[in-house]
């Protein structure tokens, strides 16, 4: 009676987060294999894998993919190395150091959709944003980075948001380091360098393997920020998978392709997160 009292509370709120994760899979699974357009709701009915043949066949679709893994290898070397200086650079005692650490932390709670548009018409415009009004005070020609840069404007913006994430895990990390160690290191003559490359980075190593897992999950899904800026141009320069399956769904109102497209987004996602495990999981266990 004691495990039967307690597994039959939790039961009713398992069962409910069970159908809320198996039945919009098993619906996917549904469309993914039957003719669904909205554009053509008379022409229906099971067609097999049809929908992720035309899905991988897309002329969009290579040019999607090495984009989805470009931005997420960029956004992540970026938060990653940036985050480490700016939480080694804040790490020591200065006045003012709480107000500088709230400042840099506050970007990450701007909602993706603002962020974008906060890149967009104030930093990135290439008539009244300030990287124009940067490059008038110098005597050059403003670049419209939406439109010659879509790609490398998209990194930007996203490793904006999420650089202060691993800036915030990195400080947490550098709070928690032996100062007696770094004492004792100082007192035996090692300089600052020595001490980064044997005693800050390895005790680094489990917060960055967390980073990089973490934003790896939230990265393959990026869609607000493209949608907003540059909607996936010129042409498919800014493409990722996500907005790939949302031209597909809302755009083409082919559901059936879609839903054949998210399953292999799922794919990719089980792929990427398999090699990332293999690879930064250990320092986990370390």
């Amino acid at each position: 009676m004691n495990r039967f009292i307690p597994r039959a509370l939790m039961t009713p709120a398992i069962a409910t987060l069970f159908l809320w994760m198996i039945v919009p899979l098993v619906m996917t699974l549904y469309f993914s294999v039957i003719r669904y357009n909205l554009m053509q709701p008379d022409q229906s009915g099971f067609i097999g894998l049809e929908n992720f043949e035309y899905f991988v066949t897309d002329p969009s679709f290579g040019t999607a993919v090495m984009n989805t893994l470009l931005l997420l290898g960029s956004v992540i070397l970026i938060t990653v190395v940036f985050g480490t200086l700016i939480a080694l650079l804040i790490d020591e005692p200065f006045p003012g150091r709480g107000l500088v650490r709230i400042l840099l932390i506050s970007p990450f709670f701007v909602m993706p959709t603002v962020n974008a548009l906060l890149w967009k018409h104030m930093m990135m415009n290439p008539i009244y944003g300030v990287l124009a009004q940067v490059w008038h005070f110098f005597g050059a020609a403003p670049v419209d980075w939406l439109t010659d840069f879509p790609l490398f404007s998209v990194i930007v913006i996203v490793s904006w948001q999420w650089l202060p994430f691993a800036t915030l895990i990195f400080i947490t990390s550098l709070q928690s380091m032996n100062r007696e160690q770094l004492e004792a290191s100082r007192m035996d003559g090692a300089n600052y360098l020595q001490q980064l490359r044997y005693l800050y980075l390895p005790h680094m190593a489990r917060s960055v393997a967390v980073v990089v897992m973490i934003e790896m999950i939230f990265l393959l899904s990026v869609f607000a920020e493209i949608y907003t800026t540059t909607g996936g141009g010129p042409g498919d320069a800014s493409t990722n998978v996500a907005f790939l399956i949302f031209k597909q769904a809302l755009l083409n109102f082919d559901a059936g392709v879609a839903s054949a497209g998210a399953l292999f987004a799922v794919v990719l996602a089980n792929i990427a997160a398999v090699f990332l495990i293999r690879m930064v999981g250990k320092n986990l266990d370390k």
